[in-house]
């Protein structure tokens, strides 16, 4: 990894700069979609050399803003202005020919094309016979003057999930972008290639007078790397400042306005007891491959909560899918409770397994089936002392919905609504309670609160620390490592499908090794 580049003091040129009149702005911009106002009057400037936050818990109009900016969407009122003129953006070819540019959270990279040909390719005009030697000849001078190292003929597809991401703002610096939006850049990446980014960037928006807009939902980014910070909330202006005047409390109560959030319980102490899932010599998938696993050793024991770290793409996928039943172990031990383990619906009803897979809807749900419906699906064949029935109890099903849904806080218009049609935060509730019902022994979770707002989020992980301290034993296998380390007892770091290192979790964990382990570097 390339040195990092230090976080600069502020110089006189960029305090000018910063005093000059903004590069952008957003000046009263309203979007509507039929009857629904999605933005309602936003104003938002980017000083030249500036990082600024964009912050807004989902639906708060983030989206909608960077769209209308960036000529996705046409505002119904409002303008946007560059360079202190008004300017029309049709399109978003309009906008990389104005200088503005966008690394979004999933890659627009071509995967089979190396990165010479998706950057060449991805600027605003392309010869119909491009000169590659004279493009080469180019994009390495451009690279010289980069410390981000990215490989210029291998295949997207064969990068890391690190180097890919280096990739998208390689190219934005490539096509001269002059306004950068970066929408949640750091959530694949370890600890050290996000401080790596992000200091090269802000670096670089200091010395050439580039603004970037930085959409996270991590305070620990707003406050390390930005200058002002703007808020959302349902579609209008929240509050905005200097990062330095404002708390990170300051900053969550813009966003949410007077509602409380849920307050995770403390975390009880452990007691030693048998383990409930043992992995041993554990395979599956096809050996040498991407996303395969062959884990040695790993147990989870009653009342904690073992966190599985690692870049996607390392095994975590396949690892769920085996201890939920989807994908057949092809070798090794799997116990519960001490006992072999095949994942069928029978046998994780007898040994209390439960599980929260990625996605929930598309993996663990029928989108056009009801809240009470999905609710039901652990025990519709079953009365309420456990005894098998052949004809559905719709009265005790509807019952039984209404009450987890108070239970676990599920925003829905009715049990009888279709669960497709709840928001991403309450569909994971909805899956969480059912999953959470009776007694569960071992919880298996996967990215639990991966694009959710910041009011689910700290509902999610409440009821994840809640069913820890009842005894229950939680794998929880998440991308986003600040939520790994904050929740959980103890530490693996899944790197090409092998466990490679072991740790504590909580506040004496040191993310930089553990992003170091990875990243395969141990």
């Amino acid at each position: 990894m390339s040195a990092l580049p230090a976080l600069p003091d502020e110089p006189p040129d960029a305090m000018e700069m910063r005093s000059s009149r903004p590069i952008l702005e957003a000046v009263g911009l309203t979007k509507r979609f039929g009857a629904f106002t999605a933005l309602d009057d936003v104003t938002i400037a980017l000083q030249p050399g500036e990082f600024h936050a964009l912050l807004g818990e989902n639906g708060a109009g983030k989206s909608t803003l960077v769209k209308c900016i960036l000529g996705y969407y046409q505002p119904d009122a409002g303008a946007v202005v560059l360079d202190g003129r008004e300017v029309a953006i049709a399109s978003p070819r309009d906008a990389r020919r104005l200088g503005l540019g966008m690394v979004y959270q999933h890659f627009t990279l071509v995967p089979a094309m190396s990165v010479l040909e998706n950057l060449v390719m991805a600027g605003a005009t392309v010869p119909r016979v491009v000169d590659w030697r004279t493009e080469r000849r180019r994009l390495a001078a451009f690279m010289e003057t980069m410390p981000l190292r990215v490989p210029l003929d291998v295949a997207v597809d064969r990068l890391s999930a690190g180097e890919r991401q280096k990739t998208e703002i390689l190219k934005q610096l490539y096509l001269g972008s002059r306004v950068l939006v970066l929408d949640e850049p750091t959530s694949v990446l370890t600890p050290n290639e996000a401080e790596e980014v992000l200091s090269f960037l802000r670096a670089r928006a200091s010395e050439t007078g580039m603004a970037v807009l930085l959409i996270t939902h991590k305070f620990s980014e707003v406050t390390r790397f930005c200058d002002r910070v703007s808020v959302l909330r349902k579609g209008r202006p929240a509050g905005a400042g200097k990062v330095a005047d404002l708390t990170v409390e300051d900053m969550a109560r813009m966003m949410i306005g007077e509602r409380e959030l849920a307050e995770a319980p403390a975390r009880a102490a452990s007691v030693a007891a048998p383990p409930v899932l043992r992995l041993r010599k554990l395979a599956a998938g096809h050996a040498g491959t991407r996303g395969a696993i062959a884990i040695d050793h790993l147990e989870v024991a009653p009342g904690e909560i073992v966190g599985i770290a690692g870049i996607s793409g390392n095994g975590q996928t396949t690892l769920v899918e085996v201890l939920s039943g989807q994908t057949p172990a092809e070798g090794g031990v799997l116990e519960v409770g001490g006992e072999p383990y095949r994942a069928s619906r029978a046998e994780a009803q007898a040994r209390k397994v439960r599980c929260l897979p990625e996605e929930p809807l598309r993996n663990a749900c029928v989108g056009r089936m009801s809240v009470s419906e999905n609710l039901a699906f652990r025990t519709f064949d079953h009365n309420a002392a456990g005894a098998p029935i052949r004809l559905l109890d719709r009265k005790r099903m509807r019952g039984e919905a209404e009450r987890l849904i108070t239970a676990y806080s599920v925003k829905t218009q009715s049990p009888a609504s279709p669960i497709a049609t709840l928001s991403g935060g309450n569909v994971q509730r909805a899956v969480l309670a059912r999953e959470l019902q009776g007694e569960t022994d071992l919880l298996v979770v996967a990215n639990p609160c991966f694009g959710l707002d910041f009011g689910a989020v700290a509902d999610i992980r409440a009821q994840l620390m809640a069913a820890r301290n009842r005894g229950t034993a939680v794998l929880l296998v998440s991308e986003d490592l600040d939520e790994v380390i904050a929740l959980s007892d103890r530490i693996f770091v899944l790197f090409e499908g092998r466990i490679v290192m072991e740790t504590r979790g909580g506040a004496s964990a040191d993310p930089f090794a553990i992003g170091r382990a990875m990243a395969g570097h141990v």
